[in-house]
């Protein structure tokens, strides 16, 4: 088979829609989330009863819970029925769901947008174990490795966009209002992407779905143990959510504490991270020369420590206050920027393959639930690297640098452990 770039799928029925549907969907979900959490923050002195700080952590609970209730149900499903039907089903809820989030936008209902938020982290986790089982069934073995990484790259670059633009519209005046228009319109996108989806086939006819949440998700478990090398590329993949998760929650902290910038220090770090692993998921179709291997994952973790290391030794000791300029240009700060482009990129290096390689070991009839089971564990490390940073900075009054630092330590013993997983899997 003749070998193409990865960007001509950008060009194709098989893979564009479904590519537009999921960038859509991401966007959509970091701008309502953030545009929530911001209006609580600065618009609110609290709900039920509550403090601002208490309802902004109950809020990132609300998303994140309905992965651990109905991701078992969601991986059966996919594996059930027809993925693109799924797809198109989901993305038709979404648009209900971001109505009704709209019309609480316009009147100030806020206690409902909590429960919103609930339906959009549902929403969500149907969605996940589709978005990455469908990617074997429309693409050759050495298309995998590059239509992971522009899922990848697409998934991170929407992120940031969600939260940049959830930024720019609380500037605004009429900024719930607009949030409303924002979230219906770009959900109507995301289901006429769908709409255009091809059809894929059923994988598993006979498959009977009981409605037991609980009990599923922790089925799950099981169907993912039954391959070894399986199971630690998605515990590889959690462990990078876990570390991923800890650089982006303290940004804001380390940016105003200890590079004493502004706001626009908070959205360049933010940048220059997902540029990173823009970069770093685009290269891995090019080193794995279009094979499904390992290979890139010990140097990406490899990266991961140092680039960590240094930058505990890059943060100024008397910083000066700065902006984005400054850290543009002066060479202290250039350093930080430098080393966190890098993480990114190594984060980049060490996902991609490993999203591949799961996708290609599993069988069909599994996958979207092998997909759904690395979906639960990567929300359960999440909400583990939140808890460490609670105790690691708030008990232990570590600094962030030194958190940092700690984090890229402990990321040796995973570059250990996916150096054996890389020769277990050839």
């Amino acid at each position: 088979m003749a070998i193409h770039s990865q960007f001509r799928l950008l060009g194709q029925r098989r893979f564009l829609p479904f590519y537009l549907t999921q960038f859509s969907g991401a966007f959509n979900d970091n701008l309502y989330k953030n545009a929530l959490l911001l209006l609580i923050a600065y618009q609110t002195t609290g709900l039920m009863g509550l403090s601002v700080n208490t309802v902004i952590n109950l809020a990132a609970f609300l998303f994140i819970l309905p992965f651990f209730l109905f991701s078992g149900i969601a991986g059966q499903m996919a594996d059930r029925y027809e993925k693109s039907a799924i797809i198109r089903k989901v993305k038709l809820a979404e648009i209900g769901i971001m109505a009704m989030a709209a019309l609480a936008l316009w009147f100030g209902w806020y206690e409902g947008l909590l429960i919103l938020l609930f339906l959009m982290g549902t929403q969500s986790t149907f969605f996940g174990p589709v978005k990455y089982a469908i990617l074997p069934q429309v693409l050759s073995d050495d298309e995998l490795v590059g239509g992971n990484g522009l899922v990848s790259m697409g998934t991170f670059v929407a992120i940031l966009l969600g939260t940049i633009a959830a930024g720019v519209l609380m500037g605004l005046e009429a900024a719930a209002k607009l949030t409303a228009v924002g979230v219906v319109a770009m959900a109507v996108v995301g289901y006429l992407a769908a709409r255009k989806v091809p059809q894929t086939g059923i994988a598993s006819s006979e498959q009977v779905i009981p409605f037991r949440p609980i009990l599923e998700t922790w089925h799950l478990m099981s169907v993912a143990a039954e391959r070894k090398p399986v199971l630690w590329a998605i515990l590889a993949i959690s462990w990078f959510w876990f570390l991923g998760a800890a650089y982006l929650t303290q940004f804001p902290s380390f940016a105003y504490s200890n590079l004493q910038g502004d706001e626009t220090v908070v959205t360049l770090l933010l940048s220059m991270f997902i540029v990173g692993i823009s970069i770093g998921s685009m290269m891995c179709e090019r080193l794995t020369k279009h094979r499904i291997t390992l290979a890139p994952v010990p140097w990406g973790a490899l990266g991961l420590t140092l680039l960590g290391v240094d930058l505990f030794f890059a943060v100024p000791v008397n910083p000066q206050p700065s902006t984005w300029w400054t850290l543009m240009t002066d060479p202290v700060y250039i350093r930080v920027l430098f080393d966190l482009v890098g993480i990114g990129v190594c984060g980049g290096l060490f996902i991609v393959p490993l999203y591949a390689f799961i996708q290609h070991e599993t069988p069909p009839n599994k996958r979207a639930r092998i997909i759904a089971a690395l979906n639960v564990i990567n929300a359960l490390f999440m909400v583990v690297s939140a808890l460490t940073g609670i105790v690691v900075l708030g008990i232990l009054d570590v600094a962030i640098p030194g958190f940092f630092l700690l984090l890229s330590l402990v990321n040796g013993i995973v570059l250990i452990a996916v150096w054996r997983l890389r020769h277990k899997a050839g």
